[in-house]
């Protein structure tokens, strides 16, 4: 296959279906209600509960629950309940045709991924997808320390990588990501919908 050499995907809103702007949103007022408490007086908890920075960190995750749970006041079996349902709501679902498209063309082109992530996401979504039989490296933002936009996280990609900017199509539905991966000299489709989606993917791997 002529063009570019690798693929480089996000995954929320990508290869998975969800809504960031809203799951967290109904996921707090949700809880609030089944806690007896408001949703101000929930926020406000969490505001000063001091949850450690699970985006960038490793090993974090139990203590962050930990922490959030005795916030809210939720413990036990609450508690587990309250991980289960967040790991559902930010996993969403699988996007099969964009992972139908990379699986046919694994072999073809490099596929890897790039995320911003919280820490245990990297378990959950590959219990889920099973991304690693199709991708592979996945870099995760609690993995390597650093969110997109920043620079740093999509360097640590190219590195895992192996490759220069100009050799890559990245693929993420924000639009501050899209612009900084361009700024880097990467090719970056703002992913809006699945067929244009696809068909910009396709129109850059032809490329001569």
């Amino acid at each position: 296959m002529a063009g570019y050499r690798w693929l480089l995907f996000d995954v929320g809103g990508v290869l998975s279906t969800v809504d960031d702007s809203r799951w967290p949103g109904e996921f707090s007022a949700r809880w609030a209600a089944r806690l007896g408490l408001s949703e101000e007086d929930y926020a406000s908890r969490l505001s000063v509960a001091e949850l450690p920075e699970a985006t960038t960190q490793m090993n974090v995750e139990d203590e962050f629950w930990s922490r959030y749970g005795a916030a809210v006041g939720a413990g036990g079996e609450a508690l587990l309940e309250m991980r289960r349902e967040f790991w559902n709501a930010y996993c969403g679902t699988p996007n099969t045709p964009l992972l139908d498209f990379a699986r046919s063309v694994k072999g073809e082109v490099g596929l890897a991924i790039l995320s911003n992530s919280g820490d245990g996401a990297h378990r959950e979504e590959e219990r889920r997808f099973g991304f690693s039989a199709v991708f592979d490296p996945i870099c995760y933002s609690h993995e390597i320390g650093v969110n997109k936009p920043d620079p740093r996280a999509f360097r640590a990609a190219l590195s895992a990588m192996d490759t220069a900017p100009e050799e890559v199509v990245f693929i993420d539905n924000l639009e501050d990501n899209v612009a900084a991966a361009s700024e880097l000299g990467m090719h970056s489709i703002l992913h809006l919908d699945n067929r244009s989606t696809l068909a910009h993917i396709g129109a850059q791997l032809k490329r001569d």
